[in-house]
């Protein structure tokens, strides 16, 4: 006999693949104001969407090892879609490219808390021309469970396609999962206008779900759903009934903020009478994706080895967590994120709870950046002190930044420093520059602040979240503060509201922070001696981390070997999540900071930003006419080689820490 907590079929284990989704993959453009219309939405926000790509994506984020099967077109969105997919470990192999077709489209909306007006653009559109022809039965047969949802049975295309991918998960033994999904607008019930309305009923349509359904173990669906697919319009109980009478497959009926409820076999008298798991209490911003986010998280669960109850609350704080967000899959939580949920200790508002934010945007997928080799040419003041030194118009100046770009990409082929190498530069005398380095995959970091402002003041603008918006969201934002704990109360405030300012448009942005803390005084060499020194930056990031300022990466002149210990557990303790800590370079000697990589071999310290030891030399002989481009790019990547090698020989066993720049 089978426990009404268990699912009435086996599930495959030790294959390659937790979750193949079969179905829509599209573009989702969120309206960025929150309470207006579509018709007057000024700015969109862009995301992965389609409920099969959501819930592939959410399932990844948990740690499930998914696959995609749709079909994009060949075209920078469906570009966009695979690479959003790929960074979450989705493996994409099975989505297919249409030379003639376009990815689709969506436009949503948040009116209010009851209205998320939908506009589709599908017409013709690449995934609703998935081939079945194309349907790799060998890579299904790889797989444990099959998802597909309702819009890939509305027309006879894909249609055909499911139904080649079901064959071939039965015959595999898969778990074969139907999220009903209906949308009245994809099986042309409705005027495009109208892809907010959730049911319409129909007998073709649930005429051909019922045809389908025999083919399924796993039904997934709202009560509305559920609706169209027994075809009793306002009984529930009757349509399930219905369902039942053509299928044996197990049922979850989402009851919206009730939970859920679970019917493996006989539909009983009243949906009450069946097992249920009680919905989370949380402020709804957003209900578009919650659905996909509750199939990510119950799936997780299920493929896990959980019991209904179990999997379904799982699938119940997915769900809740989507509505409080923005987006659909980029708002999909991690298992932090849930382990914090179900910690106790969370904030009843879902929005209010700084936690579960930085959760949110620490412990999803990143870039992996465990060595970091940089070169820093962001300095202005500098640069510009440089051209009045050589008698020369700073005009030039932004032609010796695309030099400098040129000598890091030298250094990055001949020291093979893909996925470490990275730049400093900033948007003034370097914004050509800033531009050619973008979209490299380097790290490429823009400063904000006001060269030597203190108290801190940002650069060209009071409001530096207007500007960030037009930053790319691989840029990090680097600040560099001059911060003393003990500064006189005024100054201190001042300069702690202005972090605070940043700190705030980087979480609203979504751009990573690099935080370049110099104490007043730290313009010379280190003296390694100077504990004095050691202890003021120490104090001052505690203090930071006391005022709640979690920064991914923190920029610091080195310190001696016990004081990167403390450091080392103090970031544990506070964020254990900060991508890192790299040593910057105050113009010292190569040797000086050959050695300083030597005491620095904690592993909380990624690398180094390193900036006029590099360039400042040969870029003035070069503001003088002395030198040409080539020789510039020569010296500066000679210097930039020598400090990558001497990095990497401080984390070899035994350490020479002399280095000799070409």
């Amino acid at each position: 006999m089978t426990s009404s907590h268990t699912l009435p079929i086996s599930i495959p284990q030790g294959r390659r693949f937790d979750l193949a989704c079969l179905g829509r993959l599209a573009v989702d453009l969120y309206a960025q104001q929150i309470g207006s219309s579509l018709e007057d939405a000024t700015s969109f926000a862009r995301y992965l969407g389609g409920s099969s790509a959501n819930i592939a994506f959410g399932a990844a984020r948990l740690g499930l090892r998914t696959a995609m099967i749709s079909r994009v077109g060949d075209e920078q969105m469906g570009r966009f879609l695979c690479e959003a997919l790929q960074r979450e470990g989705c493996d994409v192999s099975q989505i297919q490219t249409d030379a003639q077709r376009l990815t689709g489209l969506v436009l949503l909306g948040i009116k209010d808390r009851d209205t998320f007006p939908l506009l589709f653009y599908r017409e013709n559109c690449a995934d609703m021309a998935l081939d079945a022809a194309q349907i790799d039965g060998d890579f299904i047969a790889q797989c444990r469970a099959l998802l597909i949802t309702g819009t890939h049975l509305s027309t006879p295309t894909v249609q055909a396609a499911s139904v080649v991918a079901l064959a071939h998960a039965s015959r595999h033994g898969l778990l074969r999962v139907l999220d009903i999904d209906y949308r009245p607008v994809l099986w042309g019930l409705t005027q495009p206008g109208e892809g907010a309305n959730r049911y319409v009923a129909d007998a073709a349509v649930t005429a051909r779900l019922q045809a389908m359904l025999p083919s399924f173990d796993l039904l997934i669906g709202t009560e509305e759903e559920f609706l169209i697919a027994g075809g009793v319009p306002g009984d529930l109980m009757a349509s399930l009934r219905a369902v039942r009478g053509v299928t044996a497959a197990a049922m979850v009926v989402k009851l919206g903020a009730a939970g859920c409820c679970y019917i493996p076999g006989a539909v009983p008298a009243r949906i009450d009478d069946a097992p249920t798991a009680r919905g989370e209490r949380v402020e709804v911003l957003n209900v578009l994706g919650a659905g996909d986010a509750f199939a990510a998280g119950l799936l997780t669960g299920l493929l896990r080895g959980m019991d209904f109850q179990a999997a379904a609350r799982q699938a119940n704080a997915c769900g809740a967590i989507v509505v409080s967000r923005h987006a659909c899959s980029a708002a999909m939580p991690t298992m932090a994120e849930l382990e914090h949920w179900f910690s106790g200790s969370r904030n009843p508002q879902v929005d209010a709870d700084a936690q579960l934010a930085h959760l949110h945007r620490s412990t999803v997928a990143r870039k992996p950046r465990p060595s970091l080799a940089v070169l820093a040419f962001d300095h202005r003041a500098q640069f510009a002190d440089l051209a009045r030194e050589a008698g020369s118009d700073e005009s030039r100046l932004p032609a010796l930044k695309q030099l400098l770009v040129q000598a890091t990409a030298e250094v990055e082929t001949s020291h093979a420093l893909q996925g470490r190498v990275g730049v400093l530069i900033d948007g003034f005398y370097g914004a050509d520059a800033l531009a050619a380095a973008t979209g490299r995959g380097w790290f490429v970091g823009r400063p904000v602040e006001l060269p030597l402002s203190r108290p801190l003041q940002f650069d060209q603008t009071v409001s530096v979240a207007s500007q960030l918006v037009a930053w790319p969201a691989e840029q990090v934002v680097k600040c560099l503060v001059y911060y003393h704990p003990d500064d006189t109360v005024a100054l201190r405030l001042a300069q702690e509201a202005q972090l605070h300012t940043l700190w705030e448009a980087t979480r609203a942005s979504g751009h990573e922070l690099l935080l370049e803390l110099v104490p007043p005084a730290a313009q010379g060499p280190h003296d390694q001696a100077d504990a004095g020194r050691d202890e003021l930056v120490l104090r001052s990031i505690q203090r930071l981390y006391n005022l709640g300022f979690k920064p991914e990466w923190w920029k610091l002149a080195p310190l001696s070997p016990p004081a990167w210990e403390r450091l080392a557990h103090l970031i544990a303790a506070r964020d254990p999540h900060c991508r890192g800590v790299v040593i910057l370079g105050l113009n010292q000697p190569l040797d000086y900071l050959a050695q300083s990589f030597v005491e620095a071999r904690n592993p909380i310290i990624k690398g180094f930003m390193v900036g006029r030891t590099l360039w400042a030399a040969a870029s003035l002989r070069w503001l003088q006419n002395q030198i040409n481009d080539e020789t510039l790019v020569h010296e500066v990547a000679g210097n930039f080689r020598a400090l990558v090698e001497a990095w990497d020989a401080s984390r070899a066993p035994t350490t020479n820490a002399a280095i000799h720049p070409a």
